[in-house]
């Protein structure tokens, strides 16, 4: 049996105790936390069932006894931190954006490409076992329509606020940026279809928070054209009362329509002209990649922490050489950012952009 990685993890909020949840359900050896403080980083430590904390980000990022680093931070640190890691020889988990414009994404992107490092984004909505059930079934069918969203209600309220509303820690986009990239990538996982050109327009409904001016958008509304000239839209929301964390991804093809909610996700839904069939995770009928992800018996239900848990998997196997299906890496996060970057131009033109090919 292979020797446990040895994990750092930097960032001890929602995302991070996730990833720490994950190197632990998985046996590995989760070294290190560092976090905002040195008092922070021992109180995260202890929490996350870290063997040490470490007092800075730059050196848990660059430290000798960590194989891999999961960068948790705000977005403004993902680029700086993932240049330090790889420049001291490790692997990378990074959240995404994977970096705060074009220009520090290509600079990274190119780092990544002169090292032999994995960088794995966690776009983790791709390991639901229906999901790969979803892309097996439409792989070869004439798609016609692809439709739905990504809404969330944690950012409804006028009195709402969080470091992610300021593009100079967040970015410049927030809505689309954050969940919206999450719908797309979905989008382009189970179709094998890439977006092409977008027109965007972006609503700031709430333009004071917490007595300061926001300066990036509180939903998105997306049309786009895939390079095959499918058409499709979605609609991004953080201001939709009662959604918690509704992703809804919908593919009409000529037979049947394709839906999966990430809030039901032990089900494909799949409707026909002449009746519709809802199938389960854990069903005899499901195909070989599905099953393989099935880490209960049907009828436990297996939800984001288990698929996020496979997204974790995956990433350290290719660490170890081999080579997963379907594991987002560091180019999958470029190409979130090219998307995100034509839908702000869009939106500032008010006309159809082109995506960067990448």
């Amino acid at each position: 049996m292979s020797e446990p990685l040895r994990a750092g993890i930097i960032g001890a909020g929602f995302i991070g105790a996730v990833h720490a949840r994950a190197v632990r359900t998985l046996g590995q050896d989760l070294v290190a936390v560092a976090a905002s403080t040195p008092a922070r980083s021992r109180q995260a430590a202890a929490e996350l069932g870290a063997r040490t904390a470490v007092d800075s980000a730059a050196e848990l990022a660059a430290a000798p006894e960590v194989d891999v680093v999961h960068i948790c931070t705000p977005n403004a640190l993902h680029a700086p931190l993932t240049r330090i890691a790889l420049a001291a020889g490790k692997h990378v988990v990074l959240e995404k954006p994977v970096g705060m414009s074009t220009a520090e994404v290509a600079d990274l992107r190119q780092r990544w490409r002169d090292t032999d490092r994995v960088v794995a984004v966690p776009f983790a909505y791709r390991f639901y076992p229906v999901v790969r059930e979803m892309r097996q079934r439409l792989g070869g069918a004439r798609i016609r329509l692809v439709h739905g969203g990504y809404l969330q209600d944690w950012l409804s309220r006028d009195t709402d606020t969080n470091w992610r509303v300021r593009s100079e820690l967040g970015g410049p986009s927030r809505a689309f940026g954050d969940i919206g990239v999450h719908w797309c990538d979905l989008a382009e996982f189970v179709t094998g279809q890439r977006i092409a050109r977008v027109h965007a327009v972006l609503p700031r409904a709430v333009p004071v928070r917490a007595g300061s001016e926001v300066d990036t958008e509180d939903a998105a509304l997306v049309q786009f054209e895939t390079g095959q000239g499918v058409f499709g839209s979605a609609v991004i929301s953080q201001i939709s009362p009662g959604r918690r964390n509704e992703l809804q991804l919908r593919v009409d093809t000529p037979d049947a329509e394709y839906a999966f909610d990430q809030q039901d996700p032990e089900i494909l839904w799949m409707g026909r002209r002449d009746g519709t069939r809802i199938l389960h995770r854990g069903d005899p009928a499901l195909g070989p990649d599905a099953t393989a992800r099935n880490l209960v018996p049907a009828g436990h239900p297996q939800g984001y922490l288990d698929s996020f848990t496979g997204f974790v998997a995956d990433a350290y196997a290719a660490m170890r050489g081999e080579k997963p299906d379907g594991l987002p890496t560091l180019a999958d996060g470029a190409r979130a950012a090219a998307i995100t970057e034509a839908v702000l131009a869009s939106a500032a033109r008010r006309d159809w952009v082109d995506v960067t090919p990448g």
